[in-house]
């Protein structure tokens, strides 16, 4: 019997588990929260300091809750893009910069410019939200924390040198966020030299590791901390959404991933290259050896309708939970207003940071009610985008299995469900990323032969859910006039955007 200890950064705080591989099962799990704060427009940072604190707390309390006192290996997944800056010991030079964080929109559409062979694994351009546009703002606006900086990594990379001591990247991450060639398994310095920033490369964690392969052991002093009689395996994650593809099994092409929290992002891999343009890839072995991944998603979803109904509407949670139950019980009743859920930008199909959200065709007689389906409508209506353009670009979608914070709102999930027009199994209880994770630790140890086949050993099953017929027709209805407002309302959110982002006066 072995014990994988899994740990899942999200944006708002860790989730750590205990999973029994014979079981195939959840043992326990427990959470630790931090904060992120909104210094200004568009600005998102978080203290690494707290992910260290939250992992002990995290951690102690499964490792009560489930009894255990030995972990055969240990495996964490963070969310990606959230940067941090710091000298070789861990020590912070700067809060971090989280992943929503869009101060970079001017360095992302640098990237554009660059033509190199590697730059077509990302579609051509690095996203606002990246690594590496984040590092060239650093060095142009934080010249002195940019000097100082002896390690420039993701939340990953930070929180696995609190586990081992040592400094490493995940292939997933490089791969993704990094313009690393993760086909010839090489760093790009000249891409690093034409984006202004040629000292980066020797600030990123050298030793690049692929998910599932063996990072080395757990420091004592960790152990101790954890409560641990002994330092096991720490394997090698990734980025939290694409590592619940193995919890779900969707790792052979024709499935997709479906993760529905703050963010949304859509996985699907190819088994060969292809043009994916208005997406994220397609990246070679960045899960798997053999397969492209391809990142779809929307910026804000739930952070969305979280903010509306706390910041605009001044509801606690008992009251957000009846809004939702109004709206799934009478889901057409945004007929006659069209929202743009560009809070924070789009990712795909557009990949602009620079889009804004709106809200059109009010009246005085709508209700808090129809503004909050109309957001709805709009985050499924941006769903359905992404499942219409990749089916445009060759890419087809037989299973999709959803999960995330999106199931427990089942307005949000019917109208996703029905914009996509595609049933879905929908996982409620276990938490993907935690059992990818897992599924990576077990596949490190040799407890399965590789991550396919531990992948499918291990897969949380699902629900089978449908779409309504009539808002199906609905939704496919109101998709035309979604992009035409995107594409009639660009200049004019875009102006707004800079505005806020201090680029015009």
């Amino acid at each position: 019997m072995a014990h994988m200890l899994s740990f899942d950064f999200g944006t708002g705080g860790v989730r750590a588990g205990v999973y029994d591989t014979d079981h195939r099962r959840m043992l326990g799990q427990a959470d630790a929260s931090y904060a992120t704060q909104f210094p200004r427009a568009g600005w998102a940072e978080q203290a690494p300091g707290d992910w260290r604190v939250a992992l002990r707390a995290a951690g102690r309390a499964v490792l009560r809750e489930t009894g255990q006192t030995k972990i055969d290996a240990v495996c964490c997944a963070t969310t990606a893009s959230t940067v941090a800056v710091c000298q070789r010991d861990g020590t912070p030079l700067s809060p971090a910069l989280l992943w929503m964080d869009c101060r970079a929109q001017a360095e992302s559409d640098r990237t554009t410019a660059l033509d190199h062979p590697v730059m077509r694994f990302c579609g051509g351009s690095d996203a606002v939200e990246w690594l590496v546009p984040k590092s060239m703002w650093l060095k142009r606006n934080q010249p002195d924390v940019w000097a100082k900086a002896e390690i420039v990594c993701e939340a990953l990379d930070y929180v696995n040198f609190d586990l081992t001591g040592e400094w490493v990247g995940s292939r997933m991450n490089a791969a993704c966020k990094w313009n690393y060639d993760s086909e010839s398994h090489s760093f790009v310095p000249e891409i690093y030299e034409a984006f202004g920033i040629p000292e980066l490369i020797g600030k990123l964690p050298q030793r690049i590791v692929p998910v599932g392969g063996v990072i080395g052991t757990m420091r004592p002093e960790m152990a101790a901390d954890l409560g641990l009689e002994n330092c096991p395996v720490v394997a090698q994650g990734g980025i939290d959404a694409h590592i619940g593809i193995l919890g779900a099994d969707t790792v052979e092409p024709g499935g997709m991933l479906f993760i529905g929290g703050t963010s949304i992002v859509q996985l699907v891999q190819l088994a060969e290259e292809g043009d994916v343009s208005g997406f994220w890839g397609p990246y070679p072995n960045a899960l798997t050896d053999g397969h492209w991944l391809v990142e779809c998603g929307q910026v804000a979803a739930g952070s969305m309708l979280n903010w509306l109904a706390a910041e605009m509407f001044g509801l606690d949670n008992e009251g957000h939970a009846a809004l939702i139950s109004r709206v799934a019980d009478k889901p057409d009743r945004s007929d006659g207003l069209l929202a743009l859920d560009y809070m924070m930008g789009n990712r795909t199909p557009y990949r602009d940071g620079a889009l804004r959200g709106a809200l059109m065709g009010l009246t005085l007689g709508h209700t808090r009610a129809d503004i909050y389906a109309a957001a709805v409508d709009s985050i499924a209506l941006g769903s359905a985008n992404v499942i219409s353009v990749l089916k445009s670009r060759g890419v087809s979608i037989d299973r999709v299995k959803m999960a995330g914070g999106i199931v427990k709102n089942a307005a949000w999930l019917q109208a996703t469900v029905d914009a996509m027009g595609l049933p879905v199994q929908v996982v409620r209880e276990d938490n993907l990323s935690l059992v990818g994770t897992a599924v990576a630790a077990a596949s490190a140890i040799g407890v399965f032969p590789d991550l396919k086949s531990a992948a499918k050993a291990c897969v949380v099953p699902g629900i089978e859910l449908h779409p309504d017929p009539r808002r199906a027709d609905w939704f496919a209805n109101a998709l035309p006039l979604y992009r035409e407002a995107t594409d009639k309302l660009r200049p004019v959110l875009h102006h707004l955007a800079h505005r806020q982002m201090g680029m015009l006066s």
